[in-house]
């Protein structure tokens, strides 16, 4: 007898959404599991914010479907009422009511409950988000981070099993947007729930969350760990999303893809080489390249080097970066490429 399916606390199942002529949303798909953040990264305009309040309730699907603990709460003739899904959302501009304190904002979705257990939730809450301190203040009293805390209070309030969370730190800078995200990643990890943030700054998903998920023009195009998005991309465009990412025309030869920057393991097929800046490493019998360009910044140098008609995006410590004109010899790192087959 075979096991029952997995349920997870959140599936979106193939998800599409139009607006008039605009389709947001070209059927996309994702699991979140209790416990763990998941990270929705990608582009301004791509879907991400849609895919949310389809999630939330907001709005209903034109097709596929969303489960929430394996029931269906969005699909064909089912919408379950965002009051009654028991998600949590954080919006980007925090939405706040400014004529309630930092308790009244934080109990405000404590529906049905004396007001002595709602104040108390509500305190319980503010304490997980380390704003107690604030309750009795209003809005425009509070900092950028204190509203951050005070709208993650709120969401947590109910104690929902799912957490939404769309561009959370977009509106701090600097060190306090580090603070305030490092403080929200470590309460948001402590309630147990399964967290998706929306967020457009590659770095800061890598750095929050257990798994990623990519997506641009309406669809989830590869889902994963961090290392696994960055190291084994299943497309160029998916590299792109994390960062700088070079596609070197390949071919393979007795198992071996062989590049204008040498050869890496191919397996049976591929015609592209998919390699990192940090993949060119230096080495006295690689490839002799040129150095074209050379920008410093900070601990790293980022280069363009030149060889065979071919131009790469590489980056190495500013202590040991070569000059611009200078001539160097690289190989290419296995660990840093992937072989892909165009149109994959």
């Amino acid at each position: 007898m075979s096991p029952p399916p997995r349920t997870f606390a959140l599936d979106v199942r193939d998800v599409r959404r139009t607006y008039g002529e605009e389709r947001a949303l070209r059927g996309a798909s994702l699991t979140l599991q209790a416990g763990r953040i998941t990270c929705l990264l990608g582009p301004s305009g791509c879907g991400k914010s849609t895919l949310l309040r389809l999630i939330a309730g907001l709005e209903p699907v034109d097709s596929g479907e969303i489960l929430k603990a394996g029931a269906v709460v969005s699909g064909p003739g089912v919408h379950v009422p965002a009051e009654r899904r028991g998600i949590g959302l954080v919006f980007q501009d925090y939405a706040l009511f400014p004529h309630l304190s930092g308790f009244g904002n934080a109990g405000f979705g404590l529906h049905g409950l004396p007001a002595a257990e709602r104040r108390r939730q509500a305190e319980d809450a503010m304490a997980r988000a380390h704003i107690w301190q604030r309750g009795e203040a209003y809005p425009s009293e509070l900092s950028g981070g204190e509203r951050q805390r005070v709208a993650l209070a709120r969401a947590m309030a109910p104690s929902p099993s799912v957490l939404l969370l769309d561009e959370p730190f977009s509106g701090l800078d600097g060190m306090l947007r580090q603070q305030v995200r490092d403080a929200a990643i470590e309460t948001l990890r402590e309630t147990g729930a399964a967290v998706l943030i929306v967020t457009h700054d590659a770095e800061e998903a890598m750095r929050m969350g257990d798994a990623l998920a990519l997506m641009q023009a309406g669809a989830i195009l590869q889902s994963g760990s961090p290392e696994d998005c960055y190291l084994r991309p299943n497309s160029v465009e998916a590299a792109r999303l994390l960062g700088p990412a070079n596609a070197l025309p390949a071919r393979i030869e007795n198992g071996m893809a062989v590049t204008p920057f040498g050869a890496i393991p191919g397996g049976p097929g591929g015609d592209i080489v998919i390699a990192r800046p940090e993949a060119f490493v230096r080495s006295d019998d690689g490839v002799e390249a040129e150095v074209i360009e050379r920008h410093f910044a900070g601990a790293h140098c980022d280069l363009r080097l030149l060889a065979n008609d071919n131009v790469v995006s590489v980056r190495y410590p500013s202590l040991t970066a070569p000059q611009v004109g200078d001539r160097i010899h690289v190989r290419l790192d296995p660990a840093l490429c992937t072989v892909i087959t165009e149109g994959d």
